[in-house]
């Protein structure tokens, strides 16, 4: 119920809500379903020096 009502009150202040930590497609489908702008941790890349990264970007064509 607290992390529903933080997310809340940011989007009611017209914030985005950036979750970090994320290990497991459980807590990924409960946080996207929650609202999360956007998520991040382990469950989609371990931290990875500046050239692996940009690598990692090229391939999947972020920007």
């Amino acid at each position: 119920m607290i992390l529903k009502f933080i997310m809340r009150l940011a989007h009611d202040l017209g914030m985005d809500v950036v979750i970090e930590g994320v290990e497991t497609q459980k807590q990924l489908d409960y946080l996207a379903n929650l609202g999360a702008d956007k998520i991040q941790g382990y469950f989609f890349s371990r931290p990875l020096p500046v050239p692996d990264f940009k690598k990692l970007l090229a391939e999947t064509n972020y920007k």
